[in-house]
């Protein structure tokens, strides 16, 4: 993990720059309109009494007075008042979700399997892992050899002395890890069977390296079928354990190069390379369907994810995007999804860290990965690393000051003592379910109120809140023709659930904000959700205020990808929204981004 603690706050912002006018494409933008009556909207139907909708509320407030704590139930009923109004619309839908959890070091799984005594080991996993007794985390990060939270020197599974190498990885081998890692994965696993795992190296194999050391160099290109085997082995092994590997990132952070602890440097062409040309066919000829991502590095680089991205043959055989919190922000992911809006991205490390109390890092960790991150395309959050000890290790190197979800400290009653990572992850892993898919909320700033929304398999819905201020906030949440009005504490987060369905009494109103920015392929259109859609229709003139052709209908998500475009051709654009009571007015015409 890359150790640049300037970073700790990461309040930056990436310099996204403005978007530019590009191959020739010319866009038009007329002035405001007021829009007319859709024909074929219908009349709202005659309210009739509700039913109220139970709501269940948990808070964690910054000051530890509550620690993700049942509040008392709430209901939605058919009219609410609060100065904040939050939508949400469950028939929007985003990105579906993997899950939420942490990172199981070498460390991580020492310090539950040999310092801690039987009874205290099963309590706490049971408090990670359950979604009953404890917060349910779904998907868990594993180091594929050491990392700098390791319990010893570091090692990988084809060590061999200075000047031998090995590759036909006759001495491969996983021994070192049997000893506590597989028992600790294999206990997650019966604690929530629907755990992922995806797991990646800090370092090949030191004879691998045009370095020959762990900590710095780059893969030797004799040695690309010997690493892409090493993978398959891997993903073998521990499948043999009963411990299956749903995904793998080719290279923790290939543009940091520690030193003091494993790493490697590796370029985007060399990691498209190795994905299009070595590691896809080698799990495709075992038979093996473990996902592929890349970059797996910082907020702060986008043009590596690209880069690997725009070669096809590369695109094709990747599932994604990975991502690291400690430079850059997570507006980043954004600029990945508008470049390959088909390709999915999760977050998958991010470290809080001793020089950011309880409230601070709370904070930070609800507005940026719980919050901003996932509403930014992210299908996971991890945090870095499961569990420390007193001192924030064991580790060689790398990071010495990274907090766990919890603290192994014999002198606490239960043996342990939770951090804020426990409450900011478990605000959503307790409820959001694997396969949940992210829906529709209004109610986001940087760094200030902002919301989120899940829908999960079983149909029940997840808001989570989070109020960064010195004040309460008192909001109104919308759901179709019902509300309910709730007070989020200062400096807090509140989750809410429920169950039910959608209903709406009228035809959506038309949406707003519409922007366009043009790229060299496409023309990207973006609007603000209406609250009461169930899709969208978008309609194109080329003049000013139409008369508009429909190009697309049925669209789900307030965003488009106009492909069709002509080079040279000025586009007007409008949108409106639909539902089964019928279709809004038009929009107003699209202005470009700046």
């Amino acid at each position: 993990m890359m150790r640049r603690y300037l970073r700790e706050h990461r309040h930056s912002l990436i310099n996204l720059g403005k978007a530019a006018v590009l191959a020739g494409f010319v866009i038009g933008c007329s002035p405001t309109t007021t829009p007319t009556p859709a024909a074929s909207a219908t009349a709202a139907p005659t309210p009739t009494a509700q039913a109220p909708v139970p709501v269940k509320v948990w808070v964690t407030t910054a000051d530890q007075t509550k620690l993700l704590a049942a509040q008392p139930d709430i209901a939605f009923v058919a009219s609410a008042q609060g100065d904040q109004v939050i939508d949400v619309n469950e028939n929007n839908q985003y990105q579906q979700m993997d899950g939420f959890g942490g990172a199981m070091t070498d460390s991580s799984a020492w310090l539950l399997y040999t310092q801690m005594p039987e009874a205290q080991r099963k309590d706490l996993m049971s408090k990670l892992f359950s979604r009953t007794d404890g917060i349910g985390v779904s998907f868990m990060r594993v180091p594929m050899g050491a990392s700098d939270l390791v319990h010893g020197p570091a090692y990988t599974y084809d060590d061999m002395p200075a000047g031998q190498a090995d590759p036909s990885l006759a001495h491969f081998s996983i021994e070192h890890d049997m000893a506590y890692i597989i028992p600790a994965l294999k206990d997650a696993f019966a604690l929530n069977p629907d755990l992922k795992l995806m797991a990646n190296p800090w370092s090949p194999p030191a004879w691998m390296k045009t370095s020959d050391l762990l900590g710095n160099g780059t893969l030797l290109p004799q040695y690309y079928t010997a690493w892409a085997q090493y993978f398959v082995k891997f993903v073998q092994a521990y499948k043999a354990q009963g411990v299956p590997i749903w995904a793998v990132s080719m290279q923790n952070e290939p543009h940091y190069e520690p030193g003091s602890y494993p790493g490697m440097r590796l370029e985007p062409a060399d990691e498209a390379t190795l994905a299009k040309t070595y590691l896809a066919p080698a799990l495709k000829a075992t038979g093996l369907d473990t996902k592929i991502m890349i970059w797996d590095h910082n907020w702060d680089n986008t043009s590596y994810a690209i880069d690997v991205l725009s070669d096809p043959a590369a695109k094709a055989v990747v599932a994604g995007t990975a991502w690291h919190c400690y430079a850059g922000s997570f507006f980043a992911q954004g600029v990945v999804h508008d470049a390959f809006p088909d390709m999915p991205m999760w977050e998958t490390e991010c470290s809080g860290f001793t020089s950011l109390g309880f409230g601070d890092g709370f904070k930070n960790d609800m507005s940026d990965l719980m919050i901003g991150s996932t509403r930014y395309w992210a299908k996971s959050i991890i945090k870095w690393p499961m569990v420390t000890n007193t001192t924030n290790g064991p580790n060689t190197g790398g990071c010495g000051t990274c907090i766990g979800f919890a603290t192994i400290d014999p002198a606490a009653p239960a043996g342990y003592t939770y951090t804020r990572d426990y409450f900011s992850i478990g605000q959503v892993s307790k409820f959001v379910l694997p396969g949940a898919y992210r829906i529709a909320s209004s109610g986001f700033a940087f760094h200030g109120f902002g919301t989120v929304a899940f829908k999960n398999p079983d149909g029940s819905k997840v808001l989570v809140a989070t109020n960064p201020f010195n004040y309460d906030s008192n909001i109104v949440v919308h759901w179709g023709n019902r509300s309910f009005a709730y007070t989020v504490p200062a400096q807090s987060a509140a989750t809410f659930t429920w169950n039910g369905t959608q209903e709406d009494a009228a035809a959506p109103v038309p949406p707003v904000k519409m922007t366009q920015k043009v790229n060299p392929t496409k023309i990207d259109l973006k609007w603000d959700f209406s609250p009461l859609a169930d899709t969208y229709t978008v309609k194109r003139s080329d003049k000013a205020r139409g008369p508009y052709t429909v190009v697309a209908s049925g669209i789900g998500l307030p965003e488009y990808f106009d492909t069709t475009a002509t080079t040279g051709s000025t586009y007007f654009y409008v949108v409106s929204a639909v539902n089964k009571l019928g279709q809004s007015p038009n929009s107003d015409e699209a202005k470009p981004a700046s």
